[in-house]
């Protein structure tokens, strides 16, 4: 069964969310629809750590 959570799944370092989200965007800011949900899904899990007190610079 696959899950639909929008829940992030990890407690990943803000700045390597923030070059997985860089990474997709680099070329010219055009993804694909599977790049999309990607993006959708490093940016829920990036809010997250931003919530969660995350004192990292990014």
């Amino acid at each position: 069964m696959t899950s639909t959570s929008t829940e992030p799944t990890s407690a990943r370092p803000m700045v390597e969310l923030n070059a997985e989200i860089r990474a997709l965007v680099a070329d010219g800011g055009v993804v694909s629809p599977e790049g999309r949900r990607e993006y959708e899904r490093l940016l829920v899990e990036w809010v997250a750590a931003v919530r969660g007190g995350a004192t990292e610079a990014v």
